[in-house]
């Protein structure tokens, strides 16, 4: 699982995209992040599109926004590799209407399928199959603060986190779904990260920025023993 930021670098997101599988081979799978958080109306990403919009125009707004399609839905927020990877012929798309993967390789569709939608990251998502796979994650020039696998031990805690409810478009437009699930916290999973014991991660660098390889399944179980019950932030 990657997530990556290209720019700056000059390397088109085709040319990683193919690096990376060539270093996978034939046999491996890989899979980015194809969230989309403009679907929930109490992201950030949402607040900002609605941001100096008066009511009547909220409501306007609301009522035309497009469903979720695995197909055809962009992943703007995502960056450039996992739009690439999205679209690339033969990727597979798991179906969670905010935070779908994406992935190519003989394993994607086994690892992406079952998404269940009122299931962000945790135990019905694709991060459980991965944590299962003992798949490896690569942080290519971007730090844990985006790291989804945390996530998978937010819902691992114990006591797990606290709820609250989501709302996204599906099917079709106007089309809004409600449901409960963890409240996402992402907020100091850069401090988590540099708490990382050293043995667990590989450095490298790219392009004048860090580059960080792990397995997930041991950082997971360590991030697990470090996380505590937080005040929940948006999602």
């Amino acid at each position: 699982m990657v997530h990556a930021s290209l720019s700056g670098t000059g390397a088109p997101p085709e040319t990683v995209r193919d690096a990376l599988l060539d270093a996978l081979g034939p046999g491996g799978t890989l899979v980015v992040p194809a969230f989309t958080p403009e679907n929930s109306d109490t992201s950030r990403a949402h607040l900002r599109l609605i941001q100096g919009l008066d009511e009547r125009q909220i409501r306007e707004f609301r009522a035309t926004m497009p469903p979720y399609d695995p197909y055809t839905t962009p992943c703007p927020t995502m960056g450039a590799l996992a739009e690439c990877v999205r679209t690339t012929p033969g990727s597979v798309r798991s179906a969670h209407p905010q935070t779908s993967l994406a992935g190519l390789g003989p394993r994607a569709a086994e690892l992406l399928d079952g998404h269940h939608p009122h299931c962000h990251l945790g135990e019905r998502s694709p991060l459980a199959r991965l944590y299962e796979a003992d798949a490896r994650v690569l942080l290519l020039r971007v730090g844990f603060d985006v790291c989804s696998a945390l996530h998978l031990a937010e819902y691992r805690t114990s006591p797990p986190p606290p709820q609250r409810t989501y709302r996204c478009v599906t099917e079709a437009r106007g089309n809004w779904i409600e449901y409960e699930d963890a409240a996402l916290d992402d907020s100091d999973f850069a401090v988590v990260g540099e708490r990382l014991p050293h043995g667990l991660l590989v450095r490298r660098e790219w392009s004048g920025r860090p580059v960080v390889q792990f397995r997930m399944r041991p950082v997971v179980d360590e991030v697990i023993r470090q996380l505590s019950r937080r005040t929940p932030g948006l999602a």
